[in-house]
This record gives C-alpha cells, structure tokens and sequence, in this order.
C-alpha cells in the first residue's frame, strides 16, 4: 500500500501498478516521507516517483503528507514529522536563519509555475484588467484590494510580492494567506479576495468556474526574462542537514528517486504524466491539470544542479525586507553530492 498523508489524517490508497525503466532494489522494511505543498501539478516530481515505483526500487516504503501551504510543509520537515520536503528554496533559507541547518538536494525549475494573477471575474467585467488598475482599486468599505497566495511567505507571495514591488505596487494592496486548493478558489467565489495568484491549474479553474480572470502571468518567460534576468532555482527537494549526516543512505535513495521522475517527465507527454498523478490533483480539473502539467515541461530544469550564477540571480529576490533572510553562501544552502551521484547511476 501506499499512503498519502494529510495533516490530522491518513488515507491509504492503492498504488497503482509501477512500471520500473530501471532495475533496483526491492523494498524491505526501510521507510521514509516526504512533504508537499498542496494537491497541484507542481509537485509531481513526489508523486510520479511514488507511483512509478522508484522509491520501492531504491529499497524505501515512502509515506507522502501534504502540508497545507510552503510555510507548513516547512514547519512539518522542521519537526522532524518528514524527512524530506519539496516547496521554494526560500524556505530553505528560512530554516537555516532559524537554527535548522537545511540543504536543497536538487531544483525541479528555473522559473516560478505558480505565479499568475487572476481578478475576481465582476472586477474584470468593470474594467479592472490589469495589476496596476486592481492595486489602485478600493473595496466598498474603502480598504485596499486583498490579493491571495497560499500562504504568506510562500512561494507565490515570495515571487508575487517581487514582480509587484518592481511596479511600486507591492505596499498599495494587502496580502493574505488563502491556503489549500480548495480554499483558495473558494476565496475569489466568494469575494473574500479580489485577486490569486497560483498555479496555473488554479487559476484556469477560477477561469472555467467564471469565478475569475487572469490578467499578469509573471511565469512567462518572456515577462520573467524582463523582470528577473534568467533562471533561477525556484521549488527544491530539501532535508534537514542531520538527516544528510545521520541518513545518507536515505538521502541517497530519495535522490535518486527525484531524478528518475524527473527523467521519466521529460519523456512522457501531459496526458500519460496526468494518468499517473491524478489520485493527487482531483481538487481541479483535468484541462486545468494538463495545462500545468505543460507549464512545467516549459520551466523545468531538467538537470537539477543549482550553479552559482542562477543562486546569485536569486539573492536579490531571497534577501530582502519581505523574508528577513541575510545572505547565506551557496554551500551552506546546497549538498548537490548525492544529485552528481544519481546522475552517474542513471545517466540521461
């Protein structure tokens, strides 16, 4: 059985039957886990490689819990409640300024996927079509307009917040936390947010749903480009750096898994990745799905090394006001040793 993990709940659900590219190690009684954000597409490296099977092959039962949010999935690996996590490398950082020696194992992008702004749909209708008009909107009570990501400090809000501030719009709006999928989309039904920014399969649904409108897509490459410069290390895999030192062989397993799913992406077209991560996604539709799915195939970075041009890219978005983060040397946020050796084990 494999087990999906959500905080305050267990479902076991089971797996489908893996297929296995690659010859490697039954599982005996070796266990591990493994943290994600919310039940969306950009998280699929954790899913496809628990459904495929290269977890088992690596000789490990893996146990994946859903946090909730960045922030949460952080706080779960902190305590020790998972032994690995995958959200933005901010929170890497985070854990590091907060005493928790962390290392990023691997980067799954070189753009952010989860930023796209999508305005309440009766917004839309009256003219409100652009970041720059929604920020100088007011509610009917006068308040600023209240824009949603996931969580604060999340990777949406890290990477919202950065485009905005560079229209000098970050500080004129008042951001909050919408959390999971569900609530998220709820929030703009509702009208208790006038703007999301989230994945594309979120916002495609607001979309479908005439809940709302995209009006920035800052995951463009063409506007990332402008605005940022060039790749970046965006969503990692990450431990905490005791179960480097404690767990290598976990490490080594669990990377080795990554890059396998990571492999098998790249060769398989949206629809046959969906067919194996649907049980994951189902809060948003299929066309939705596979629109992200695409989305990813375009920001991934498929050979996962983090090198200092793009860490030193990313400085200038990771240090700032908003995070409270000083500035931590790449060695000290990266172990990128057990990446090099799964790329010697299972070339591409």
């Amino acid at each position: 059985m494999a087990f999906v993990i959500r905080r305050r709940s267990i479902v076991a659900v089971a797996a489908a039957t893996p297929l296995r590219p690659f010859a490697g190690a039954r599982a005996q009684s070796k266990t591990g886990s493994a943290v994600y954000p919310v039940a969306v597409p950009t998280y699929e490296v954790h899913f496809v490689a628990q459904e495929r099977g290269f977890f088992k092959d690596e000789g490990y039962e893996f146990k994946l819990i859903q946090g909730g949010s960045g922030v949460k999935t952080r706080e779960i690996l902190a305590s020790r409640q998972g032994d690995f996590a995958i959200a933005d490398i901010v929170h890497v950082l985070q854990l590091n300024k907060n005493g928790r020696p962390t290392r990023a194992l691997n980067t799954l992008d070189q753009r952010a996927p989860g930023v796209r702004f999508a305005i309440r749909k009766d917004l839309f209708d009256q003219g409100i079509d652009t970041v720059q008009k929604a920020a100088a909107w007011k509610r009917p009570d006068g308040r600023r307009a209240i824009f949603g990501v996931s969580s604060l400090g999340g990777t949406s809000h890290l990477w919202s917040h950065y485009f905005m501030e560079k229209m000098d719009l970050a500080d004129k709006v008042t951001w909050v936390g919408v959390g999971n999928v569900e609530t998220m989309l709820g929030s703009l039904k509702t009208k208790q947010i006038d703007v999301l920014s989230s994945a594309i399969s979120v916002v495609t649904e607001a979309e479908r749903n005439g809940w709302g409108k995209v009006i920035y897509s800052p995951s463009d490459a063409k506007t990332w480009d402008a605005v940022v410069g060039g790749p970046v290390p965006v969503n990692v895999n990450f431990c905490l750096l005791a179960t480097i030192e404690k767990e290598p062989e976990k490490v080594q397993a669990f990377t080795n898994a990554m890059w396998r799913a990571v492999q098998w992406i790249k060769v398989s077209n949206p629809e046959t990745i969906l067919g194996s991560i649907e049980r994951f996604v189902g809060s948003t539709s299929r066309d939705s799905n596979l629109l992200e799915i695409g989305e990813l195939k375009d920001v991934a970075d498929w050979n996962g090394l983090i090198t200092p041009q793009s860490y030193a890219r990313g400085e200038k978005v990771w240090y700032s006001e908003l995070t409270g983060i000083k500035q931590i040397k790449l060695e000290d946020a990266v172990a990128d040793k057990f990446l090099k050796a799964a790329h010697a084990k299972y070339p591409a």
